[in-house]
C-alpha cells in the first residue's frame, strides 16, 4: 500500500518508529526491512 495523503501516520511493528507523511509521493515506507504499517484513527 503506497502513501496516500498528508497527515498519514505509518508505524513500523519491529523498532517502534512512526511517520507523519507532509508531502505525498505514492512510494511505500520500508523501515526495518519491512513494509510499514497505516496508524488507522
Amino acid at each position: 500500500m503506497g502513501v496516500k495523503k498528508i497527515g498519514e501516520k505509518y508505524f513500523c511493528k519491529i523498532c517502534g518508529n512512526e511517520v507523519v507523511v507532509s508531502k505525498a509521493g505514492g512510494g511505500t515506507l520500508v523501515c526495518c526491512g519491512q513494509n510499514m504499517v497505516l496508524i488507522e484513527e
